[in-house]
């Protein structure tokens, strides 16, 4: 049985210095670190919040993306695909259910139309030029709507393995737009010959 929320704060609190701080994570002193360990400190613990403040989109009736379920890229019956702007690494992709379904609730059709999905986009996104592979996440804290990310690895970006990409992708220049879109619609093409689906709603 996990820890209660308490509990796994007492634990934490059992590793801090005296300002309540945890030491830098082991991934700090990775070479695929975007940070230098000196002067780069741990955030002060917070005690929990109980309860967890609601995630947007927890009510459908105010969800985001239920209100875009006709927007995208790419689309069938049950998902849409998304290109996110202003993006540091080549392309990044989101897919989506267009009903409003999280993880958890997500129907056994849907759950396997959602792994093939997962294959084929992941697998088209790392057959583009310049692109090595396709990192894909599922985070969820902040959205109640499933959503599933793709980020586009660059190729030869050694520095980028692994999990730091998020945050290399963060703190990098804005990719050029133009060639982000056109490798979206390349990604496009291939997933409507692999898979099915279409550009419109």
């Amino acid at each position: 049985m996990a820890l209660r929320p308490d509990e796994f704060y007492a634990h934490m609190l059992a590793a801090v210095d005296g300002e309540r701080r945890l030491p830098l994570a082991r991934m700090t002193g990775w070479d695929i670190s975007p940070f230098e360990q000196d002067g780069l400190r741990v955030t002060p613990l917070r005690p929990p919040v109980l309860p967890e403040p609601p995630r947007q989109g927890q009510d459908p009736a105010d969800c985001n993306s239920c209100g875009r379920r006709d927007q995208g890229i790419w689309f069938d019956d049950h998902w849409r695909l998304t290109r996110i702007t202003g993006v540091g690494v080549p392309l990044v992709l989101m897919l989506h259910p267009r009903a409003h379904h999280d993880m958890e609730d997500l129907p056994d059709d849907l759950a396997a139309e959602l792994g093939r999905l997962n294959t084929h986009i992941a697998r088209h996104v790392g057959a583009l030029p310049g692109v090595s592979r396709a990192h894909v996440h599922r985070f969820g804290d902040g959205g109640a709507h499933l959503h599933i990310w793709f980020f586009a690895r660059p190729e030869g970006q050694a520095q980028f393995f692994g999990s730091w990409l998020i945050v290399w992708d963060d703190l990098l220049p804005e990719y050029p737009a133009d060639v982000a879109e056109a490798d979206a619609q390349l990604v496009v093409d291939a997933l409507i010959a692999s898979y099915g689906g279409r550009r419109t709603p």
